[in-house]
Order: structure tokens, then sequence, then C-alpha cells
């Protein structure tokens, strides 16, 4: 998820960052969204390896167990917020070696329900996020002498979901700028690498974000095509897969660009080289797109 941030987060970034400072020598990352979920799993993954980390979360506060690593309140969507996290390893950790853009949203809803305003919404976290947390550590990874930036799209940023046309766009565009990005700083001896997992399973995880005027001509469809979706939720990879599959990259002496983690996110996007009516067909079966409906209930949730 996004981070959000205020003045009472600002003095949080502070006191937390200033009382754990990396030991001489330690290597250094950075992981948004990483109070829980995947982005924890990828943090302590990462320490394993040796690595100090510094992760974010929108409310560091309310975040309970045990806190293994240092964790900063940072809003994504915020210039200031994001300046003032990265001064705060600046001046504790002195260095940044690793850079994972994990922090984002799941929206999910017909086009035609999702305003504009929504839409934007959801590229400020997932989009402009990653780039405003990808231009404000680029000065501490460049002062490394190099390092890695891993970007956490998704089988979304492959193959387009189903009512989810927003969502999977803001994550075509973060495919986008990582190609583009990798060729830019190449020559600074920093490497980037996207992160492509399939469905991630989790009990914890928040329901997808959804528009908020629905449209009852999508009514059936689209909770077919959601369940689908949420149902991986359940069924999918565990996160310490995709955590390992992070580690992997900031080891590897020449990252490759892409990194596909699960089944669905490696056979479904191989599909696409099928003539295009048997690879639609194929995308309208999975999501149940053409399932005749029951004159019962509308089935409201996969959990």
């Amino acid at each position: 998820m996004a981070s959000h941030s205020g003045a009472s987060n600002t003095v949080h970034n502070r006191s937390v960052a200033a009382s754990v400072k990396p030991a001489a020598g330690a290597r250094v990352a950075l992981v948004t969204g990483a109070a829980s979920g995947l982005g924890r799993a990828i943090a302590l993954a990462l320490m394993k390896d040796g690595f100090a980390v510094f992760g974010t979360s929108r409310r560091p506060e309310d975040r309970s167990g045990p806190r293994e690593f240092t964790i900063l309140a940072l809003d994504v969507r915020s210039d200031d917020s994001v300046r003032i996290a990265l001064q705060e390893i600046r001046s504790s950790a002195g260095r940044l070696d690793v850079l994972v853009n994990n922090a984002g949203v799941r929206f999910l809803g017909a086009a035609e329900e999702t305003s504009v305003d929504e839409a934007k919404a959801v590229f400020e976290t997932n989009f402009f996020g990653a780039h405003r947390v990808t231009a404000a550590a680029l000065p501490l990874l460049r002062e490394a002498g190099g390092g890695r930036i891993v970007n956490i799209t998704s089988l979304s940023g492959l193959n387009a979901l189903p009512f989810g046309s927003v969502y999977s766009a803001s994550k075509w565009a973060l495919e986008a700028y990582s190609e583009s990005l990798r060729h830019e700083v190449k020559q600074l001896g920093i490497h980037v690498s996207i992160v492509e997992p399939g469905a991630i399973h989790s009990e914890t995880r928040e329901a997808p974000q959804r528009p908020k005027d629905a449209l009852h001509a999508y009514e059936g469809v689209r909770q077919r095509a959601l369940d689908v979706i949420v149902a991986g939720d359940q069924a999918g990879i565990d996160p310490a897969r995709v955590a390992d599959c992070v580690v992997h990259v900031v080891r590897a002496r020449s990252p490759k660009l892409r990194y596909r983690v699960g089944a669905d996110a490696t056979w479904l996007p191989r599909l696409k080289l099928l003539p295009w009516s048997w690879y639609e067909s194929g995308i309208r079966w999975r999501y149940k797109l053409d399932a005749v409906q029951s004159r019962g209930p509308v089935h409201t949730s996969a959990r």
C-alpha cells in the first residue's frame, strides 16, 4: 500500500531512523510498503542476506508485533514525505545500495465506472509514487558507486486484467518506465530490474479498492471476474518466493530486466504468442466472463 504521512509521522521518521544506525560497511536497502505482506517478506529476506533495511509504511505507529527492521513513515504521493525519508536514511546510514519499489494499491472495476479522479489516485501511488522515490534515491545510489533498483509490478503488467483497466495500465506504465530507466542508469553502475509476481497468497491482504459508483450493467460479469482475481489471495504463491527472487536479483552480478515468479506469471504471457482469438478466448474462460448467470443470488465473495 501507499504510505501516508503527516507532521506527526515526520517526527516518527526522525526518532526511529536515529535509533537504529547500520553497522559500518553494511549494505543498505530501502523497501517501500514493508509493514506487512510481500513488502515485509522482502525486507526480512534482505535482512537475512546481510542488509541493513529501511522499510516504509503509511502508519508505522499502527503496526503491531516485532520490528525487526527500521520502519519509516512515508507517503509515496508526497514530494516532501519522500524527501524527508531519504534525508533520514542519508543521516542514519550515509548510503543506499538497493531500492525496492513495492508500495502499491489494487483497484478493480469497470473502466466506465471509474472516475478520472479515481484513476489518477491509482497512478499517483503505483506509478508516480515509484518515480518519486526512485528520483529521490538515485543520488544516494550514485554516491554508493552503483546499486540495484527493483520495481515490483505484477502479472497485470504483462496481461491486462478484465475489470482491471486502470490498475493494469498503472503496472504497464511502470514496466515501460523501468525498461527506459535501465538504459539511463546502467552507465552509472546501477541496474534496474522488474519482478513480476503472479497471484500471491495472503490471508490479510486488503481487499481491492473499487469505484465509488458501480453500474448495474456490469454486475454479474464483474463479480465473477473479481471472484477469480481475489481467489488468488488464498491460492497464490508464498510471498517468500517473491522475496527470494528479489534477493537473487540484488546478488546477481548482471541482473536481467525481467523476472517472473509463479506459474501463472510464467505461462499466461506466453499465450500471447497464439492467435489473438485463441488468447482472448482463454482469458475470457479463465475469468468466467462468458459464464451463464444463474437465477439465484449473485455470489459476492471468494473468501
